[in-house]
């Protein structure tokens, strides 16, 4: 495949990156993962953090943690990446789609409270709240829910590291867990990482103990090597490594989703009146603009390619889950079941954005794309 002038997402490297990771290469500092813990509930204002190897182990250990068993329901949007509803049916328990907002892509809060106040269960066991590009819901009215249907509320932060709602940092707004991922769909990094973040002890003593095998020891013991295993786990551990990379990026975050949002105020400027193309609603102070999401009214696969063959690559945020044979096949789910999720999925495009871009790619992706849109009739 031809590589692009202008790929959907570069990974970023500093110099604190490789100062951390020949650290802990020279064993000068082996305990990157415990740093990273400590300075990650400092950056978001958590009270427990835990690292894992990757954003959906996270998810998947915390599934674990809330003890989800065979036939419980979670509920998430129909608009996630495929390791949400992955998580849930690894415990042979039931996914439930809820169709999406117009404008955000997140999940429709109204269908979402009929759903609860409709199907009260206990088998009923959680909501994930996808943030898709890092743009919330009304997480106030989410946790009032929660309360209210006794329900536990797990975040997909996927896209939302440095996030916030309403002043706060996504992480520390009132959920059970939050769920971060370092290494997100079509925006792979260097590494790989996720990040269980909580303000409950009991989840995360017993999300600690599931994340190593549910291995316990004496520390009264002689012998270090004695142990005993409680319950069933799995290993959900991040590198030394992989932790250390990941804390020079948490530095450098903030600062990232500035230059996002200036690279997101000169898209919309410049695409606004452009024919065929739609800007994202949402112009909060608020979005992060993890992604910058665009619709295209005719063909945008078609667009997408001519992107591509002009250097510049884009993504897809996402393919809506009941159109995945999986769950089609599974649920007997029907294409015009979610409608909205439908109508969206046909047209939305994720142009390039990134700290990293220079503001000639960013006039480049959009003299392209005003190109590409005269060709359409």
């Amino acid at each position: 495949m031809k590589e692009l002038k202008i790929p959907f997402y570069k990974f970023e490297s500093s110099r604190d990156a490789h100062s951390n990771v020949s650290d802990a290469l020279d064993g000068e500092d082996i305990k990157q993962v415990e740093l990273l813990e400590e300075e990650f509930c400092e950056y978001i204002g958590s009270e427990y953090a835990l690292a894992t190897s990757h954003g959906t182990s996270a998810l998947h250990l915390a599934m674990l943690a809330l003890d989800l068993k065979r036939g419980d329901k979670v509920i998430c949007s129909v608009n996630a990446h495929p390791s949400v509803p992955e998580v849930v049916r690894h415990f042979d328990a039931e996914p439930v789609f809820i169709d999406i907002e117009e404008g955000s892509y997140n999940i429709n809060l109204n269908k979402l409270e009929d759903y609860l106040e409709d199907n009260k269960s206990k088998k009923l066991k959680a909501v994930i709240i996808t943030h898709v590009g890092g743009v919330s819901v009304d997480l106030e009215r989410v946790y009032s829910m929660a309360k209210i249907y006794d329900v536990k509320i797990v975040e997909d932060a996927s896209d939302a590291l440095g996030a916030t709602y309403k002043g706060e940092k996504i992480g520390s707004t009132g959920a059970d867990i939050v769920c971060f991922n370092f290494s997100s769909h079509l925006k792979k990094n260097i590494c790989n990482g996720g990040m269980l973040v909580t303000n409950d002890e009991d989840i995360i003593i017993r999300a600690r103990l599931l994340a190593n095998h549910a291995i316990t020891r004496d520390a009264s013991a002689a012998l270090e090597y004695i142990y005993d295993v409680v319950d069933i786990g799995n290993d959900y551990s991040l590198s030394e490594l992989n932790a250390a990379f990941i804390r020079a990026q948490i530095l450098e975050q903030d600062k990232n989703i500035i230059r996002q949002q200036e690279i997101a105020k000169e898209y919309s400027e410049a695409l606004k009146d452009v024919a065929h193309v739609s800007i994202p609603v949402s112009s909060s102070d608020e979005n992060p603009y993890a992604l910058y999401i665009i619709k295209i009214d005719k063909n945008r696969d078609s667009f997408a390619l001519k992107l591509r063959e002009e250097g510049i690559g884009t993504g897809l945020h996402y393919i809506p889950l009941h159109l995945l044979s999986y769950y089609k096949t599974k649920y007997s789910l029907r294409v015009n079941d979610f409608p909205v999720a439908l109508r969206s999925f046909q047209q939305v495009l994720s142009l390039p954005i990134y700290a990293s871009m220079s503001d000639k790619d960013v006039q480049t992706v959009i003299a392209t794309i005003k190109k590409i849109s005269k060709t359409r009739v």
